[in-house]
């Protein structure tokens, strides 16, 4: 095996997650909220151009993130422990579940037609997958850090 697999297919997994990080926050922080002030009448337009593009964006860094994820639990960087890849695999799924499983239902309901209380729920329920993300993101970095010291007690 190439002893540099191990690196590669961790910093693909940095810059995936690291990637998805901000573009979670935007998402939360004006993306979403800004919903609210699509006119009535060309949101459902809006909403489903938006999702369109938006899957568009997001579906190759999550699918990368996943993939580089599960791959780590075997071919793992010394000094990255199991306890580590475990969280973060916990924590991938939390935003897969809500995404398939919360998000997408609500822009579903959106796509035909803006919903104040929908739209309250996307925002709200959001929130979930922007700490999982972010805990992500802090948990790559710790992994990072742990790498360039050859390893760290997890």
């Amino acid at each position: 095996m190439n002893e540099q697999l191990p690196i590669k297919l961790f910093l693909l997994h940095l810059a995936s997650t690291l990637f998805m990080v901000g573009v979670i926050w935007f998402v939360q922080v004006v993306h979403y909220p800004l919903f609210a002030r699509v006119g009535t009448g060309e949101f459902a337009g809006y909403e489903r151009v938006h999702a369109a593009s938006t899957t568009w964006l997001v579906a190759p860094p999550m699918l990368l993130e996943a993939i580089t994820a599960l791959l780590l639990l075997w071919f793992r960087p010394a000094g990255v422990s199991n306890v580590q890849c475990g969280i973060s695999l916990i924590l991938l799924s939390v935003i897969w579940f809500s995404t398939l499983f919360i998000q997408v239902p609500c822009h579903t309901l959106l796509s035909g037609g803006f919903d104040a209380h929908v739209h309250q729920r996307l925002v709200s329920t959001n929130w979930l997958r922007t700490a999982a993300w972010s805990l992500r993101g802090l948990l790559v970095l710790w992994m990072a850090c742990c790498i360039a010291d050859g390893g760290c007690d997890a």
